[in-house]
């Protein structure tokens, strides 16, 4: 349901940086697949707007029910203010390797969300106002397959 991206991002040889310092490692962990998102504002003018976007990244992870484990939510910028971190969320920093490896991520029509397999390779991008049912549908078919 979200764009097959031809050809696939590549975050192989890029590691984030945890905001909390430390490095987030892709093959740490060789069967978690990874929710990207990189908003903007978020701690300014389009607070609403990524809070809404958090909630229902967590939403999709609590569905996932037994699969949840293999499922993290990588959030590369600021939190909304006044927003609790969810479990499956990881702060990492937004940065140009991380902005390189995401296909057109600089969206003017708002935050896109894109579905990185446990690998690094960035298969399905999802455009801003997307519905969470469609990353909810397609990551529960990748998780059955792999």
């Amino acid at each position: 349901r979200g764009e097959l991206l031809q050809p696939y991002g590549d975050l192989r040889g890029y590691t984030p940086t945890l905001t909390s310092g430390g490095a987030y490692g892709w093959k740490d962990e060789p069967r978690i697949w990874r929710i990207v998102a990189m908003p903007r504002d978020c701690a300014t003018t389009r607070a609403a707007e990524c809070t809404r976007l958090l909630a229902d990244f967590d939403k999709v992870w609590r569905l996932m029910t037994k699969d949840a484990d293999r499922v993290h939510v990588l959030w590369a910028g600021e939190m909304p203010s006044g927003v609790v971190m969810p479990e499956e969320v990881r702060v990492v920093r937004a940065d140009a390797g991380l902005r390189a490896g995401l296909p057109r991520a600089d969206d003017a029509n708002g935050d896109a969300a894109w579905l990185v397999d446990p690998n690094g390779f960035v298969v399905l991008r999802y455009a801003p106002g997307f519905d969470p049912g469609d990353l909810r549908t397609d990551l529960a078919r990748l998780l059955k397959i792999n």
